[in-house]
């Protein structure tokens, strides 16, 4: 089955709550009580979503697939404690769900990422990535990110601890 992308509009905003949610349980559900999972995922609302893609500084490309959101990745300004000395932009997130693994989806959501930072004028990329994440770690070291720092990721009442990547452009 073809994919295509677009960039979601605020009509989509519903949509796109669902994709996050899903996403995030597919992958890290299992880690959670019920309580912290439902008071993270509140960050993946529709209100939310309608927020950030009515704010010009945030960009979004959402993959799809029988008429089904399958993937997508946001980018905004960087809110991260490490020293950003240069034009940066932070991918808060990027999702693929789990059947979508493997397929070149992710490689077309990064590609995608780092055209729209260097378009949005970004000297330098930035993400964060549980530290239990493996796949996803050596999945950004294949695009050039590398380790800058480390930041508590909350879930809830639930403190993770993330890797701080970056990638210059």
């Amino acid at each position: 089955m073809s994919v295509t992308f677009r960039a979601p509009t605020i009509d989509d905003a519903d949509h796109m709550a669902a994709l996050g949610e899903r996403a995030f349980v597919e992958t890290f559900g299992h880690l959670y009580t019920p309580d912290n999972l439902a008071l993270f995922l509140q960050n993946h609302s529709p209100e939310t979503w309608r927020r950030d893609l009515s704010n010009p500084a945030c960009a979004v490309w959402v993959g799809e697939a029988g008429g089904q959101a399958i993937a997508y990745a946001k980018l905004l300004p960087p809110e991260l404690p490490v020293a950003i000395t240069a034009p940066a932009i932070e991918l808060k997130q990027f999702y693929v769900l789990n059947g979508w693994h493997g397929t070149g989806v992710a490689q077309q959501l990064m590609d995608w990422v780092v055209s729209e930072a260097r378009e949005r004028g970004a000297k330098e990329l930035y993400l964060s990535v549980f530290t239990e994440n493996a796949r996803a770690q050596r999945f950004y070291a294949r695009f050039g990110f590398e380790e800058v720092g480390r930041q508590r990721f909350m879930v809830g009442t639930h403190a993770d601890e993330d890797i701080i990547m970056r990638r210059a452009l």
